[in-house]
């Protein structure tokens, strides 16, 4: 369909979140004579080289090693002095590449000697801050969001710089595509690949956030959008210690839109209830760590008008509401035993339990309202357990930052979901359900190996995975039914998945590369029921290579430019090759398609940041182009009203744009982040045949569209503990498959009182404190149209005590 383009931003506006700065080195080497004896309790200074201040010392120990902690990224001077030998001095140079780097093998001179001269070292350090230094990496902490405290993960992060939210999913840049970690890793909670769950996971549980635009080859290939990483609360302080909290709010506050005639009440006031302890242990060398949380709200989480235009001048009003009943409790408890001073055990489960009960709604009328054609009621009732194990060894080397990492994760994952559907006709009733069983069990197998170097280190390692998910889809007709009972039955999800990894990095004081490159193996096997109607077993497998590149050049101290490239890909979930019809809309069947293959990404950036001593200036000029795009197609059938949602692979499509960030400290009590992302997507024109209920061929013209969105976040830090923030977002008109979503604006406000001589925390917020975030969208299909409002539950105020012991 050819579209004009879309050009919509305002001049002023929004986004960001505090963040705390931490920067830490560990400096280390060794010793020796011209014999290569270690060389024990020689002294070691560590100055700046502007003025000569002391910064750190130490003494070599019986090996001739020494260690220096919480050197900041700068230049210095090495000075290195034992009785009997010449002092060495020596230029150093702290990068922030590398948390740990091992100095080069120092040899000291005995004094009638002739002095050797030692070249330059580069050492490098890890920046924690909210833009890396590699420019690829962003760090949020949870506890400074302030406008979102007491919601779910997928509330917390809507805010954050660069990120967009539409349908329950995570949007990188205007690309639902991202990869969802947990503690580096992916689980059943998140999704293994498409993500999932974020809106039910409890915020309570997080300490940051980690956005990386541009992954390394060390993480798995898929995501072509990128990666959130999700670290959860852990705590290594010596003795007892933890923290408590409670939060409680109310959501929906009144009605925004009324019903249609005939149907039940939509949820208001509606209840949020978040508990959470976190407890720590540590002694000697034992640690010991729990974290449990429970989230349970009621949510309006759809309310969705609808108006469809078919080519013969039918026209169908329709309404679908959702009421939402969640809980969600989810625990982590562990162990960490420090061997020795080189070798670490960590043992540690994960549970999650989230129970929803959904009431819908969904009566059909004509044209003007007059008349109700239908209306389709039904009562989802759905368990989804998860459990994992993990462990995880690792041996230090005497290197600092020479290390192996061996690891073993263990997943299953339960869905059991059941629905009743009633269905009302002017001339009869009818009554229908199903139960789907599913159990996901994977086995994760990693070993990851890291070898500092002079100028930089060296990482490479293995991974192993082996998936599994039997489903079993059981129709139960009733009277009058309305289910494809046909298309029930079993099926059978399997993957299998060996992949290596090397990754070079390198810096000194003006260069920064990255080169690392991924080769994985991936075998998918589907086996459906083979009395199926339409679709019978398939799979594929392939070997691909994934590279990804980066280079930096420092211009000075304040300014930085990076070149980015990386390939990625992103596999079908098994949910989108679900061959199961979902009736959660009576009239918009949402079906996969086990023909569904990969889609195949590479991506190119081209970064720069100014920083100065209160702020910093990032932006980002980004392009990917895709090929077999999967999106999901809606089309009709002949003789039928009925709109089919499959996944295609539509083609090549193109996203391009530009990222900015402005983050600035005006003062001790204000600070702001202005992020602004502007971007241009396409999707050329392309061919399908969707083969379910029966073979039909769908086209499209080539679809684009300007869009892009604007965010500010301003945090005032007043007196005496009291902090608030300010959020504000804007989205642009953007296509989705098939059409367009209008323009979305939100403000978020939260205030935050430190009490209890700081060890007490009050947290009041709200979201959407306007109520103006309204879910808009118009779809062209072929022989139909519709529009659609969804004024889903977005306002929601909350209050919360917590308190740290």
């Amino acid at each position: 369909m050819n579209r004009k383009k879309l050009l919509l931003f305002p001049t002023c506006i929004i986004s960001s979140i505090a963040f705390a700065q931490t920067t830490s080195v560990t400096v280390s080497g060794r010793i020796t004579d011209k014999d290569k004896t270690g060389l024990a309790y020689t002294h070691i200074i560590l100055k700046k080289e502007n003025d000569s201040a002391f910064v750190a010392g130490t003494i070599t120990n019986e090996e001739g090693r020494f260690s220096m902690t919480g050197i900041k990224p700068d230049h210095y001077i090495l000075e290195t002095s034992m009785t009997g030998y010449d002092t060495q001095r020596q230029p150093v140079f702290v990068g922030s590449l590398s948390e740990f780097l091992e100095i080069p093998m120092i040899e000291l001179i005995q004094k009638e000697g002739k002095e050797t001269k030692i070249e330059e070292v580069t050492l490098v350090a890890s920046k924690k801050n909210e833009i890396d230094n590699r420019l690829d990496k962003k760090t949020y902490a949870v506890a400074d969001n302030i406008s979102q405290s007491g919601g779910s993960v997928l509330q917390n992060i809507q805010n954050l710089p660069g990120i967009t939210v539409q349908d329950g999913k995570v949007q990188l840049r205007g690309n639902d595509k991202v990869t969802v970690l947990i503690d580096g890793k992916q689980t059943a909670l998140t999704g293994f690949g498409s993500q999932s769950g974020l809106d039910n996971i409890p915020a309570s549980a997080i300490e940051k956030i980690e956005i990386i635009n541009n992954p390394s080859s060390k993480y798995d290939a898929n995501g072509n959008a990128g990666i959130i990483n999700i670290i959860m609360k852990k705590n290594k302080k010596n003795g007892w210690n933890g923290k408590v909290g409670f939060t409680t709010g109310l959501g929906s506050l009144w009605v925004r839109q009324e019903n249609l005639p005939t149907i039940r009440p939509q949820y208001t006031l509606t209840p949020k209830i978040n508990p959470s302890l976190s407890l720590n242990y540590r002694k000697d060398k034992v640690n010991v760590f729990l974290q449990a949380d429970n989230l349970y709200t009621q949510t309006l989480n759809k309310n969705e008008f609808v108006t469809r235009t078919y080519d013969d001048g039918t026209v169908i009003n329709s309404q679908l509401k959702r009421n939402r009943n969640t809980n969600f409790f989810t625990t982590k408890a562990g162990i960490d035993w420090n061997i020795n001073a080189q070798n670490t055990l960590t043992i540690s489960g994960m549970y999650g339990s989230e129970k929803i009960i959904d009431r819908g709604d969904q009566p059909f009328f004509n044209g003007d309202v007059s008349q109700r054609l239908r209306l389709w009621q039904f009562l989802e009732d759905e368990l989804k357990t998860t459990v994992m194990g993990t462990a995880s060894y690792q041996h230090k080397f005497k290197e600092a930052g020479h290390v192996l990492n061996v690891g073993f994760n263990y997943t299953f994952h339960r869905e059991d979901e059941k629905y009743f559907y009633d269905n009302y006709l002017s001339t009869s009733t009818g009554t229908d359900a199903f139960k789907l069983l599913s159990d996901e069990q994977v086995y994760d197998f990693n070993v990851d190996y890291v070898k500092p170097l002079k100028y930089g280190r060296i990482e490479t390692g293995i991974k192993m995975r082996n998936r599994s998910i039997p489903t079993n889809m059981n129709f139960i007709p009733g009277t009058n039914s309305v289910l494809d009972v046909s298309a029930g039955g079993k099926a059978d999800y399997k993957e299998f998945i060996p992949a290596v990894y090397g990754n070079y990095i390198f810096e000194n004081e003006k260069w920064e590369a990255e080169l690392g490159i991924r080769l994985e193996y991936v075998k998918i096997q589907y086996d459906v029921n083979p009395n199926h109607p339409t679709y019978t077993s398939d799979g594929y497998n392939y070997t691909q290579p994934f590279p990804n590149f980066r280079l930096a050049y420092k211009l000075n101290e304040h300014n930085k430019v990076s070149v980015f490239y990386n390939r990625r890909v992103d596999r079908p979930n098994e949910v989108d090759i679900r061959i199961f019809p979902k009736y959660d809309d009576a009239e918009i069947i949402k079906v996969g398609n086990p023909a569904l293959r990969p889609q195949f990404t590479n991506s190119l950036e081209l970064g720069y940041k100014y920083n100065w001593d209160n702020g910093y200036l990032y932006s980002a000029l980004y392009h990917r182009f895709a090929n077999g795009t999967i999106t999901r197609i809606s089309s009709i059938v002949p003789n039928s009203t009925l709109i089919y949602a499959l996944f295609q692979n539509a083609g090549r499509s193109y996203n391009t744009g530009l990222e900015a960030i402005w983050n600035q400290k005006v003062s001790d009590v204000y600070s702001f982040n202005i992020n602004g992302n502007i971007y241009h997507n396409q999707i050329n024109a392309f061919s399908v045949v969707n083969l379910y209920p029966e073979p039909n061929t769908f086209s499209a013209d080539q679809q684009s569209a300007i869009s892009g969105n604007i965010k500010m976040n301003n945090v005032f830090h007043f007196t005496k503990g009291l902090d608030a923030q300010l959020t504000a977002v804007y989205l642009a008109p953007d296509i989705i498959p098939q059409g367009r979503i209008r323009s979305r604006f939100s403000m978020d406000l939260g205030i935050k009182k430190a009490i209890q001589k700081g060890k007490g925390e009050i947290v009041l917020n709200a979201s959407d404190i306007l109520n103006t975030m309204v879910m808009k969208k118009k779809i062209q299909g072929m022989g139909f149209a519709y529009t659609s409002n969804d004024y889903y539950e977005t306002q929601v105020v909350r209050l919360g005590y917590s308190y740290k012991f």
